[in-house]
């Protein structure tokens, strides 16, 4: 008895695991009951076109279900079909076409979006060349400019060290010319020391030269 039972629940979960779906034909409300026979009491009104869950069939033409609310109960096989009635196969294509539209209104306007953002995109790429062009031309002329200062600073160390050389080749000179100046002054100094020996030499040898006179024709007469 236990076996059978669990044969049963493994059944009953089997055919609930692999539940299928039917929907209630035409558009009336039909009758859901608590047992699979007319003596059963009703349970629920169920519209056409509703959803139900199967749960299992039986052999007198009925099958138990579960609507979308959760109520179970049991229908007549005959009032269901496995696709939906076509009022309501017309609603959903109706409401698929509504979302397929609304999609397609939202793609575009994101299309839309989208080219705005890439001609943004290629203005700001456009901008960005030229700032770039900019910046390296300013770089060359920065690049110019700090080689000519180095040539300048060059040429200035060079004109630094050329002045250095001159105001050293002028202190040259001019010691030179002291130089030649003090031995000038020395040499006229000597010469004026020898000149005042000279003369006073000469001043002591004169009184002391006898000058002689000569005897003249006209004393023998």
């Amino acid at each position: 008895m236990k076996k059978f039972y669990y044969l049963l629940l493994l059944l009953l979960a089997i055919s609930t695991s692999r539940a299928e779906t039917v929907y209630v034909t035409d558009d009336v409300m039909l009758i859901l009951r608590s047992g699979p026979s007319m003596k059963n009491k009703i349970v629920k009104m169920v519209r056409s076109g509703t959803s139900l869950t199967v749960l299992k069939r039986t052999h007198d033409g009925y099958i138990k279900v579960k609507t979308p609310s959760g109520t179970t109960g049991y229908i007549l096989s005959r009032h269901t079909k496995k696709q939906p009635i076509n009022k309501l196969q017309l609603k959903k294509s109706s409401e698929e076409l509504k979302r397929l539209r609304t999609e397609n209104l939202k793609l575009k306007t994101e299309l839309e979006t989208l080219k705005s953002k890439h001609t943004l995109v290629a203005n700001s790429e456009a901008e960005l060349t030229q700032q770039k062009n900019k910046l390296s031309q300013e770089l060359a002329e920065i690049q110019q400019t700090a080689a000519n200062s180095i040539q300048l600073k060059k040429q200035r160390d060079q004109l630094q060290e050329r002045v250095v050389n001159a105001e050293r080749e002028l202190q040259q000179l001019k010691r030179e010319k002291q130089t030649l100046e003090n031995s000038s002054n020395q040499s006229w100094f000597i010469y004026g020391g020898l000149l005042a020996f000279a003369g006073i030499l000469f001043g002591l040898l004169i009184p002391r030269i006898s000058w002689k006179k000569k005897p003249s024709n006209w004393d023998s007469f």
